[in-house]
């Protein structure tokens, strides 16, 4: 009997899919295909067998000719900082700049005693949250939430529909969450609700409850939007449902982790999002932003700066080490040559990124012999989150890429072809540590915060077990 060994569970991916897996490896020999044969009168079984070696003689050969760039040296990421720095001082001096340091008109930093029930609006690059916040002082807070994934249609269908579907949203949650034992809503009679409105895309604002979509990110194409007042459009459909709220505020999704994270924290200097998108944010003085001189507005005050530092070596590409991998993925977006920054680190493409180099060794000949790959040709297929199970795989016989790859795929693999896997996963994921960390270094460095040191507040949906440990590392 050949050796073999067993392995189950079951695991819940953020598009909602369960996986279940209930794996059972045995040494080559025993497997069904190991009786098939190539017409040279190799059996599939000994083919694989020499899979190994190929991996090996190929990630040989992609070390000298693309893979190394997956690498960062501490060289490089020293001139990758000192070239963010200087793009975050030009999107400081002028507008319309590729990294745009969007003022937000959000002024100071909380102080920690804020008391009160807030109502919230998230739209982020997966997801739609609605939010009941019960702010306690303290730096202590409760969330009553609800999540509403969206769906890829809606994010590129008319844009008003879009603000359609989350006035929708609230109001459901409105009537879930403001009604009394009898279901009637529990209001007072013309009461209006505030609500703050998250909104995870770059605005041109000049004030606090307006903003001008200046371009989609993480994927997003909803037409009839860009160069609009998204602030308005909302309101049109919050009318259109007779929603009880008043917009007060838009903000960006870094915005609003900067302000929590403070009141938290109030070490808290610089927020950072790491999800489908990425981002940074921070306290700056306004007599530092040149672009808004003319609003007379005191020196001396701070003001939260939404970075959208995704942006960063857009189009012309100077700085970013990127493999011809990155280069597909950027041609064959949305928006190509755009977000540069945010394709080699976001949650978005870095499934993508392993997949393409998957199909290249495919192609040639070197991964999944003699079997039908077709279900990983199509494009983003490969999640993000799968990275994160390849990384973490605890067992000796690698069992969670196996379930990936069996359940997702319909591939068997070889232990040589997932021990590949995983360590391609870490490369990614390394890369993509290493480059938020440049990011990060170039806020304390241009801030002065190197001598004091800072806390920097992060969220998003991106989870790459060895991230915090690289991000550690690379600053």
């Amino acid at each position: 009997m050949p050796a073999s060994r067993r392995g189950s569970g079951s695991i819940t991916l953020p598009s909602g899919q369960t996986m279940a897996i209930h794996t059972r490896t045995q040494d080559e020999e025993g497997l069904p295909h190991a009786t098939k044969k190539f017409d040279d009168g190799r059996s599939f079984a000994e083919a694989r067998k020499l899979v190994g070696i190929s991996i090996s003689v190929k990630l040989s050969e992609a070390d000298v000719r693309d893979f190394s760039r997956f690498t960062l040296t501490p060289q490089r990421m020293r001139m990758i900082v000192e070239a963010f720095k200087d793009t975050l001082e030009l999107g400081l001096q002028k507008p319309g700049q590729v990294v745009p340091m969007i003022p937000t008109f959000v002024f100071g930093w909380p102080t920690g005693n804020e008391k009160g029930d807030y109502l919230a609006l998230d739209l982020g690059g997966t997801n739609l949250r609605v939010c009941l916040v019960n702010v306690q002082g303290d730096g202590k807070f409760e969330i009553t939430q609800t999540k509403y994934r969206l769906t890829e249609e809606q994010k590129h269908e008319d844009g008003q529909k879009l603000f359609d579907f989350c006035a929708e949203c609230i109001k459901t949650f409105i009537e879930s969450n403001f009604s009394d034992d009898g279901g009637e809503l529990s209001l007072k009679e013309g009461e209006i609700l505030p609500l703050g409105f998250t909104f995870s895309y770059p605005c041109t604002q000049n004030k606090i409850d307006h903003g001008e979509l200046i371009r989609w990110t993480k994927g997003f194409g909803a037409t009839n939007t860009e160069g609009r007042d998204v602030a308005e459009m909302f309101r049109k459909s919050l009318e259109k449902y007779k929603v009880p709220v008043q917009m007060t505020a838009l903000i960006n999704d870094t915005t609003g982790t900067l302000i929590a994270s403070h009141y938290v924290n109030p070490r808290t200097k610089i927020a950072v999002i790491f999800g489908t998108g990425c981002n940074a944010a921070y306290m700056e003085k306004v007599g530092n932003i040149e672009k808004i001189k003319e609003l007379g507005i005191d020196p001396n005050d701070e003001m939260a700066i939404n970075c959208e530092w995704g942006a960063f070596d857009s189009f012309e590409h100077e700085h970013l080490p990127r493999t011809k991998f990155d280069v597909t993925v950027d041609e064959t977006s949305n928006k190509p040559g755009e977000q540069a920054f945010e394709k080699l680190i976001s949650g978005r493409y870095l499934g993508e990124i392993l997949r393409l180099v998957i199909c290249e060794l495919i192609d040639e000949g070197v991964l999944f012999l003699g079997q039908n790959t077709y279900k990983l040709e199509t494009p983003y297929v490969f999640e993000t989150a799968f990275l994160s199970l390849m990384e973490s795989d605890p067992t000796d016989e690698l069992l969670m890429i196996i379930g990936i790859f069996t359940h997702f795929f319909a591939v068997e693999t070889t232990l040589a072809e997932r021990q590949f896997f995983r360590a391609l996963a870490k490369l990614i994921g390394r890369r993509a540590a290493r480059l938020s960390a440049c990011g990060i270094a170039a806020i304390v460095s241009k801030m002065g915060y190197l001598e004091e040191g800072c806390s920097v507040g992060a969220d998003g949906s991106l989870n790459i077990p060895a991230s915090p440990i690289e991000f550690m590392k690379g600053l």
